[in-house]
Order: structure tokens, then sequence, then C-alpha cells
């Protein structure tokens, strides 16, 4: 490929390249280049949102470069400020390690895991010592700390802003200094962070990396960023049918925009299409097809497409609903919350939330809707019927 052609690649889906001169003259060496993502496991899932930038860390591994995957083992103990207007609770070591062990097959449904070079920041880190810790702090002043939005809107409320929270920007920008990186891929939301990776890496005397930033995926509601905390998410390991269910949930103003970001269908093809579709419920099911082929194949994307199609285009209830256990957590002297119940099974982010589904009307057992939040039934009761949540979350209940 030519550098053109590599650089169009590496432009989709991307808001800024700092900068693309740059990049073109390290993409003009003709060696791999050492491309760097870091990512915090502060939950269990990769989402849709954060496989954005695992895609573009992919864009570059494919055109033949270093992809350097950094787990914030060390860093997701601190917290990320970004985007944060209150201090966010610090994970435990242990709390952490359980998402880091979650999500490592995840990361290899989206990356070649053989010609990833993983690492765990913890290694270099969690062995500084104090002394080196303020030799890090002398290299970075505290009115360019101060400049981040995060902390001049809290400043401006009078909202406290933790030293730890301070320090969390130069730790990232040492994972850049300790690994050498020739570029960061990251989030809008992490552009801060990365231009101080920039700045360490020439007080060490690198070449400071290329920073590629990329859009925040909007969630399923169409309004906030797609996060697990606020259950507007598609997991990378939703079954094919709830990830088509969900796909077709979006709003139909975003619809584009998961074509650039969570798909590789050509963007002049997405825009013919969008243009030649009278109904956006077509173009929503080509891109939820597009979605569950690329983690669960053609043969998974035709099938939910069909189940998708029958269950709710011609209103039948689903005959193949996933089998599922009544999970023990829901049960209690015998009764099963049926709160408890999605939530245990994680069709909805809590038990509270789960409540509001049930208020909403949007629960029913069979085809009897579900209108007492604190409805409690017993195992026996509940064995054989089919649970719906929500227009596409079905499951098909057992002992």
């Amino acid at each position: 490929m030519t550098i053109d052609e590599q650089l169009a690649i590496l432009r989709r889906g991307t808001t800024e390249i700092i900068s693309e001169a740059d990049l073109r003259k390290k993409l003009e060496r003709g060696t791999p280049l050492r491309v760097k993502l870091g990512v915090d496991p502060t939950a269990k899932h990769v989402t849709l949102g954060w496989a954005v930038v695992l895609r573009k860390l992919r864009d570059f591994q494919r055109l033949g470069h270093t992809a350097c995957l950094i787990i914030g083992d060390f860093t997701a103990q601190i917290g990320d400020p970004s985007g944060k207007n209150k201090t966010r609770p610090q994970l435990t070591r242990d709390e952490v390690q359980a998402n880091v062990d979650a999500v490592m097959d995840q990361v290899g449904a989206i990356l070649d895991r053989e010609k990833t070079v993983i690492y765990f920041n913890k290694d270099w880190l969690g062995k500084m010592t104090f002394e080196d810790v303020i030799r890090l702090c002398s290299r970075y002043t505290v009115a360019r700390i101060l400049e981040r939005d995060d902390f001049t809107k809290r400043m401006e409320e009078h909202r406290p802003i933790a030293m730890h929270e301070i320090m969390y920007p130069l730790c990232q920008g040492m994972d850049s200094v300790e690994i050498v990186a020739d570029v960061e891929i990251g989030g809008n939301d992490q552009k801060f962070n990365n231009l101080v990776g920039r700045t360490l890496m020439e007080q060490y005397g690198l070449e400071p990396q290329v920073v590629v930033l990329c859009p925040l995926l909007v969630g399923t509601d169409g309004r906030e960023k797609m996060s697990q905390s606020l259950g507007n998410y598609i997991s990378v390991i939703d079954s094919p049918n709830d990830m088509f269910g969900k796909t077709m949930s979006i709003p139909d103003d975003i619809i584009e925009n998961y074509f650039e970001l969570a798909t590789d269908v050509p963007m002049v093809e997405v825009k013919r299409l969008l243009k030649d579709t009278a109904n956006p419920r077509d173009s929503k099911r080509r891109l939820a097809k597009e979605i569950v082929s690329i983690y669960h194949g053609p043969e998974a994307a035709q099938e939910a497409d069909e189940y998708f199609v029958n269950t709710f285009s011609k209103r039948q209830q689903p005959v193949e609903a996933e089998e599922v256990s009544i999970p023990s957590a829901a049960i209690e002297d015998g009764l099963v919350s049926i709160a408890a119940l999605i939530s245990g099974l994680g069709l909805a982010k809590s038990n509270s939330d789960a409540r509001r589904h049930i208020e909403a009307g949007a629960v029913s057992l069979d085809t009897e809707r579900v209108t007492d939040p604190k409805l409690r039934l017993s195992v026996a009761e509940l064995t054989g019927k089919t649970l719906r949540v929500g227009k596409h979350q079905f499951r098909k209940l057992t002992a």
C-alpha cells in the first residue's frame, strides 16, 4: 500500500491526528511502528464503544505495525478522571484482576493475539520508589495539569480534586515512555492524557508519539456514551440474537455513526445505502447483520436476522430463546424475586434498574406482562417460562 492508502484507512473513525504530518513521516520510514493503546479494566465486558479504539489498533496491526496493548492493572486502581465531575471510587487489586481475567479473551475477538504485545503497567509503575514519583512530578507543572477541562469545571463548582487524580495523566504518560511508543490511540476524552505522553517523551529525550483520537460511540439510548454502568451497551460477547436486537433498538439518527465506528463497510457504500433505503429499519438490519457477523460469523448473523424478523416483525413468541438457569442469588426462602432474576441474568444493570423496567411495562413472562416490581414466584412457577425484558431480550428459564 502507498502511504496515502494507509492514511486513508487510519483516518476512518478518527476525529483528530496530532499530527498527521508526523504520522506520515513515521510511515515513510518503512519500519513497523509501535502503536500503543492503554485500557483500564474497570468492568468485565468489552463493549462496542471500547471496540472502537481496539479496532483502530487492529487497523495498524493489519498494516504490519506492532500492536502494543497496555492493560492498566495499576492505573485502574487510581481511576481515570477524564470526563468525571467527581472523584471516582478506587478499585481494589482483586477487583481489577477479576476484570482483567474477564476481558482478555474478549480482546482476541478484535486483535490478532499472537501478533499483539501485551503489557501490564504495574510492572513499571508498581516498582517506582517515592523518589521516582517526585522526579516524575518535577517534569510537569500544576498549571498545565489544571488546564484540563474536568479539573477546571470542578474547581469552578468547588468540587474536590484528589492528588491521586492529578497523578493519573503522568502515569499514563509514563506508559508511553516505558514502551517507547510511536503512536498512541485514544478516545476523544483521552486527548489531555495522550498529550501528556507526548510531553513526557520529549522530557526523556524520546521522539514524541503521534496521537490518534477516536470519537466516543453513543450508547443504545442515543444520548449518553456507551457505558456498562449506564446499561446502554452492546458487548462483543452478547449472544447473536441479543447483539442483533440491541443494534435494532438504536435511534435512526446514529445508524451512520455505528456503521463507521463498529463495521468495515466502506463509507461510500453506507451513504448510498442510507440514501437509497426508504425505511431506516432496513438499514439497521444491514448494520445489525454486519456487527453480528464480525463477532459470531455470517451464518449466525443470518440466523439472528431471521429470528428478529420472525419474533418482532411477525410478532411471534420466540421458540428458541436462550435457555438459562435461575440464579441462586435471586432465590430467597424458596421464592424468586423477578427484579433480582432480571438483574442476575444481566438483563438490567441492577435490581433497581430491573424494577424500573417492570414499572415501565417492559417485562413479561410468556405473554403475561409483569406489573409488580416486588413480584416473587416459586422456581416451579418460573421453570419453562420465557422471560422478556425490553423489546429484544428473551430467556427461557430452567431450574
